[in-house]
Formats: C-alpha cells, sequence, structure tokens
C-alpha cells in the first residue's frame, strides 16, 4: 500500500468514516446537513455504506464532513 501523507482519507475506510460521524454528531444532525435517505429514514450503517458505495457526490459530501469534523477536534 502506498503512504500518502497529505491525504487524511488514506486507509480510512467508508464503514469507519460513518461511525465516526454518527458517534460525534448523530443520526438526525447528519440528515439535517447532508439531507439523503440513508440518513434519515430509519439509519443504518448498512444502508448508508450501500447508498453511498453507488453514489459519488453524497460520499463526496459525507467524507467532506468528516474532514470538516477532524478539522475542529
Amino acid at each position: 500500500m502506498e503512504h500518502q501523507p497529505n491525504n487524511p482519507l488514506h486507509g480510512i475506510t467508508l464503514e469507519k468514516i460513518i461511525l465516526a460521524l454518527e458517534a460525534h454528531y448523530g443520526w438526525e444532525y447528519m440528515g439535517y446537513t447532508i439531507k439523503i435517505k440513508c440518513f434519515t429514514d430509519n439509519p443504518s450503517v448498512k444502508s448508508s455504506l450501500k447508498f453511498l458505495r453507488r453514489t459519488p457526490w453524497a460520499r463526496k459530501k459525507v467524507e467532506n464532513m468528516y474532514l470538516n469534523m477532524l478539522a475542529n477536534k
């Protein structure tokens, strides 16, 4: 695996990102901030992973939310 020191998402799985965001913000805030159904209607990690893996624009928003969370810690 190539080392990427300038990429904070390197080595972080989408599942870890979702779990960290849910623990930090909760589903309600995540659904309010990023208006996607997998965060608002019966949210779960499994449904979020399925949707985000197929939807690049939503995944990018979630990754940006994660990076903002890291920057504000």
